[in-house]
């Protein structure tokens, strides 16, 4: 949610930011629609304040002619009591007014910070960097289902019968590499970077949804595998749970930047209706990755965010990955994000990059709608929140198997895996 005062203040500034994502929504309509709302509710929220100043003046008046002259204060008290029905009255239409406001802004995106890069699609995304450098081979490389087939160690036939197609089960020794990627990553943020460590529920209610901006916005496309009648639903992504971690408290300086990780399954429906990505483990109902959150003070969130990035870097480089750093165009920044850069591995199997972390600063919208905030002078100020992907374990297993493959389809381990495969070096053929 953004801030309100902006939108009092200068609209056509907020309707050009939000014209840049090419949504096609009328938001100047909308806007106005909200600041007449706003208005009103301004107006009834100063009318209730008057009204509890009366009360409270006639309440102190009917304490000091009770206490001294025993007067009769029964006219007075009749007053005081239909100035509480007043107030009364007056609050439902305050509490009907906000619910009408919120309902429209609620679907509002976060505003895009002015370095986004203009742009109306994916096509349009700044690559900002390459690192690593790509593998070459005297063969044509095979894919990672291709690889699976060779060992027999990805089953998507069996996942697909006790389950659905965008499921797989993973066997034996890539089972094995798949856990120990989880493992290392969570090392890595927790031992090397900082981050605390945390083990969140895997289903949340609508309110923490909300908080992090993924309802009411994906709320008419079912996005979520939920049980509706315990309100709750699968996480897409930890960041759910870790942000919600801090929703309704107020910081001190001292204890930002709060920063937190988790190793969790996520789950979403998106999965199968991306073309080419409908093969094999690269985008599927049920995934996992390492998620990593800041909850930082609003004077530092960019630097924090640029530190953020390069946490989640340092598993590429330490896994020896290629990559390359891409900064999202406006059409593609995600809903509740003002900026991001994704990191896209490179996959030999489709000779292409492909993404495998997506680190966004959300400013303040999230921090907004769960009422997070810094202590501070004179007023409270929000926090920002950041998170990003540290890194998707099952998209880092299939970069694994097709970097380090030879001519036969054995798989070389990286050497910072080894320790978590009891020293293993390889997987070979069986």
């Amino acid at each position: 949610m953004i801030d309100p005062a902006l939108l009092r203040e200068d609209p056509d500034r907020v309707v050009a930011n939000f014209a840049q994502r090419g949504l096609a929504v009328d938001f100047r309509k909308q806007v106005a629609e909200f600041a007449d709302l706003d208005k009103q509710l301004r107006k009834l929220n100063k009318q209730e304040e008057d009204l509890r100043a009366s009360r409270n003046q006639l309440s102190r008046q009917i304490g000091e002619m009770m206490h001294g002259s025993k007067q009769d204060t029964g006219q007075l008290q009749q007053h005081a009591s239909k100035i509480g029905e007043q107030i009364e009255n007056l609050h439902q239409d305050v509490v009907e007014l906000k619910a009408a406001a919120q309902a429209i802004c609620y679907h509002w995106p976060n505003l895009l910070h002015d370095e986004v890069p203009p742009g109306k699609s994916e096509q349009d995304n700044k690559v900002l960097r390459k690192e690593g450098k790509l593998p070459k081979y005297d063969f044509d490389a095979r894919d990672h289902v291709e690889l699976g087939k060779i060992h027999s160690l990805l089953d998507f036939d069996s996942a697909g019968v006790m389950a659905k197609a965008r499921f797989v089960v993973i066997m034996d020794t890539f089972a094995r590499l798949h856990r120990a990627l989880g493992q290392f990553m969570l090392d890595m943020h927790v031992k090397q970077h900082g981050y605390h460590e945390c083990n969140v529920p895997l289903l949340v209610n609508t309110k923490a949804l909300t908080h992090t901006g993924q309802l009411p916005k994906f709320a008419s496309d079912d996005e979520f595998f939920s049980a509706k009648s315990d309100d709750l639903h699968l996480i897409p992504t930890a960041e759910v749970s870790l942000v919600n971690i801090a929703a309704g408290r107020l910081f001190s300086e001292e204890e930002l930047p709060l920063k937190l990780a988790a190793h969790s399954l996520c789950f979403r429906r998106e999965a199968g209706s991306y073309g080419k990505d409908t093969r094999g483990m690269l985008r599927q109902h049920q995934f996992e990755k390492v998620e990593l959150v800041q909850i930082v003070h609003p004077d530092h969130s960019y630097s924090a965010w640029e530190k953020l990035i390069a946490d989640a870097e340092r598993i590429l480089q330490k896994l020896r990955l290629p990559y390359q750093v891409v900064e999202l165009c406006a059409a593609d920044v995600g809903h509740a994000a003002a900026r991001t850069v994704d990191l896209e591995v490179w996959l030999p199997g489709q000779n292409s990059y492909r993404e495998i972390s997506s680190c966004s600063n959300d400013t303040d919208y999230q921090a907004r709608r769960m009422k997070t905030s810094l202590r501070s002078k004179p007023k409270n100020r929000l926090v920002h929140t950041l998170n990003g992907s540290g890194v998707a374990v099952g998209r880092a297993l299939i970069a694994v198997l097709e970097n380090y493959q030879d001519a036969q389809g054995n798989i070389a381990i990286p050497e910072v895996l080894q320790p978590y495969m009891d020293g293993l070096t390889r997987i070979e053929i069986p």
